[in-house]
């Protein structure tokens, strides 16, 4: 589980990082990182299975309360006005606001919550794998681009 979790966020970091000369390994080391969270994922409900405990329905009051949480952040960026605006919050501020899951003394509840948090990661990394993709096929690679620019300064 634990490597399976240090997977994830490397290679998003990674990906992230890569994303400045090679697109295809952007996209590559970001496919990698939902492979890594979907095998987290198996694993909690592996965990729930052989203790017995039961697994959160997706449209359970619990799996919502969780998911709802990201809802309190503001979605307008340039929207300084909310006074409930927590976008700023530091982690430990942030962790805060899911600590009645993850801190809970039931390790029914605390599981639970940290599918609701894969679901959600997975959900993200797929639309930015689509939008990564979607890029390369109208944009090209960095390799791609260089070589068009070079082309171009020759043509002068």
């Amino acid at each position: 589980m634990i490597q399976a979790a240090r997977s994830g966020r490397q290679n998003i970091a990674e990906g992230s990082r890569a994303s400045a000369t090679s697109s295809q390994t952007e996209l590559r080391l970001v496919n990698v990182a939902r492979a890594s969270l979907e095998e987290l994922l198996l694993d909690y409900e592996v965990f729930l299975r052989h203790r017995r405990l039961t697994l959160w329905p997706l449209d359970s009051s619990q799996a919502s309360a969780v998911r709802g949480v990201p809802r309190q952040f503001r979605h307008d960026q340039s929207d300084r006005s909310n006074p409930t605006d927590l976008t700023d919050l530091s982690d430990q501020q942030r962790w805060a606001l899911y600590a009645p899951w993850l801190d809970n003394d039931d390790a029914e509840i605390r599981a639970n919550a940290v599918i609701c948090l894969i679901h959600q990661a997975n959900f993200l990394l797929d639309r930015q794998i689509s939008a990564l993709e979607k890029q390369f096929v109208t944009e090209g690679g960095y390799s791609e681009r260089l070589a068009a620019a070079r082309l171009a300064e020759r043509g002068r």
